[in-house]
């Protein structure tokens, strides 16, 4: 395979996943990035495979491995939808190789942060609970909304749905809104979320939001924030139907992040919203 001058070589860790795969076909089709690497888990079926061949392209010759560190030293960066514990790992060796790092794990933690702006330090990290352009378009307009709308008299819920398998729970995603929602009304969202109800629970606590998490079939992922007042509901959605926006989003990211300084970055920097 001829690596095009000047292409962004990109890691994708999880290669046989499904999320993997999508990001390897991803890589195939933009121009300015190539495939450097593919990694999975000690034990996996897929290593010793040609990763194109795992993501229905044929055969690109590139390997998957489980050592990292060699890969790692010849590429420029790495996208990441992996687990939280790996991710922590994956950080650690980008930061070595002062590489970019896109991370799209959720089911982490304010535990795990530390380690992550450490690991800054060195690499270029972009993390988000979701990549896609129209969820961070959508976060900052709950945001506005949040901040727009009096707390004493319209209550906030987060509702999503994702497939069957998905294994954390609100997903990341609901949290990225929720977070919107929090810094909209300047409040801090652990300590103003409730996320299960059940039994008797008594009236809704003003000023709380609220999340519900649904699970079934092959469902990409569909997010709602609802805005409900006195005779009137806001609803703003998101509906997720091809993983190929998620890997669209994070290659963008790993583009836009090979020009900036080593540091702690989100989507919202990557598209211009920060500061929306």
């Amino acid at each position: 395979m001829t690596t095009p001058t000047g292409s962004m070589g990109l890691i994708v860790v999880g290669a046989a996943g499904r999320m993997g795969q999508a990001l390897i076909r991803t890589i195939a089709e933009i121009d300015g990035v190539h495939l450097a690497g593919a990694i999975e888990r000690p034990g996996s079926d897929a290593l010793g495979k040609d990763a194109g061949e795992l993501a229905g392209l044929g055969s690109n010759g590139v390997i998957v491995t489980d050592d990292a560190l060699p890969v790692f030293a010849q590429a420029e960066g790495v996208l990441d939808f992996t687990a939280p514990a790996a991710t922590l790992e994956f950080a650690d060796l980008a930061a070595q190789a002062r590489i970019v790092h896109i991370i799209g794990t959720t089911g982490m933690d304010e535990s795990h942060e530390a380690r992550l702006h450490a690991a800054s330090r060195h690499a270029r990290i972009v993390k988000s609970g979701n990549m896609s352009l129209g969820v961070n378009l959508l976060s900052v307009l709950v945001r506005q909304a949040a901040k727009a709308l009096d707390a004493s008299d319209w209550d906030i819920e987060v509702l999503e749905m994702h497939h069957r398998h998905k294994v954390d729970a609100p997903s990341g995603t609901a949290l990225l809104l929720g977070e919107a929602a929090a810094e909209g009304r300047e409040i801090a969202l652990a300590e103003h979320s409730v996320r299960v109800r059940d039994g008797h629970t008594g009236p809704r606590e003003a000023g709380t939001i609220g999340f519900a998490t649904l699970r079934g079939g092959s469902v990409v992922g569909e997010h709602s924030v609802l805005l409900a007042g006195e005779g009137e509901t806001v609803e703003l959605t998101h509906r997720a139907t091809d993983r190929s926006i998620f890997a669209r989003g994070a290659v963008r990211a790993a583009l836009w992040a090979r020009a900036q300084k080593p540091g702690y970055y989100s989507m919202l920097d990557v598209l211009g919203l920060a500061d929306q």
